[in-house]
């Protein structure tokens, strides 16, 4: 897996090059700045980017902008925002054009590196990494159409917005596989979501929708 790094603080940026090297990525390029990251994938082609929210020069949104011109500009790369910054607005703008490729991890909620790592190839290979604080700020403005929900649909919902296969969904929760199906399905018939050849019904109802509720 190839990697590029946007991240303005050097000892973390180093850090990080160190930790996934040894975990059998590769590092192929980094960088502080959005135009530093623009370039490095441009000329290198990684599959995925971790992006950091504050970077020069204001320290405000410019990696959530970075992120959103990638994601226009290269949509087959993956993109994880790595931020000490919790915002369902900025998740709301990079989840914007969908699910597809997008991660959004809180630098002081990752217990170890393996879960990181995992993340990442997660949102390489196209599917979505969430922290479950980002999923919960990002429902909580969204109580009349949560509440058609039961608890164990909630459950699922919550999973499903972070990324998880069915298959995960059911360890996690200890239940069959074909539970979470008709959890899932149910989810769908209350968001009145109805099944289409071309539609993603997955997608928009962990994203669409949580962008719905928190405009």
């Amino acid at each position: 897996m190839r990697v590029v790094i946007a991240e303005d603080l050097v000892i973390l940026r180093d850090g990080m090059v160190e930790l996934l090297t040894t975990r059998g990525c590769e590092v192929v390029a980094t960088t502080g700045t959005p135009e530093g990251l623009h370039e490095a994938v441009r000329s290198h082609k990684p599959d995925v980017a971790i992006v950091d929210i504050r970077m020069p020069p204001t320290f405000t949104d410019e990696g959530i902008r970075a992120a959103e011109r990638l994601r226009a500009d290269h949509p087959e790369l993956g993109v994880l925002v790595f931020s000490q910054h919790a915002d369902s607005a900025w998740a709301a703008r990079l989840l914007a054009g969908g699910a597809h490729g997008v991660g959004y991890l809180l630098k002081e909620r990752v217990a170890a590196v393996s879960q990181f790592v995992d993340a990442l190839h997660r949102v390489a290979s196209g599917g979505t990494a969430l922290d479950p604080e980002i999923v919960n700020k990002m429902m909580r403005g969204g109580q009349r159409r949560l509440d058609r929900l039961t608890g164990r649909e909630r459950q699922v919902l919550e999973l499903m917005a972070q990324g998880y296969s069915n298959k995960s969904i059911a360890a996690q929760l200890v239940v069959t596989e074909r539970a979470v199906e008709k959890h899932a399905a149910a989810i769908f018939s209350k968001f009145d979501l109805p099944s289409t050849d071309a539609d993603n019904r997955r997608v928009k109802a962990v994203v669409t929708y949580l962008v719905e509720v928190d405009a």
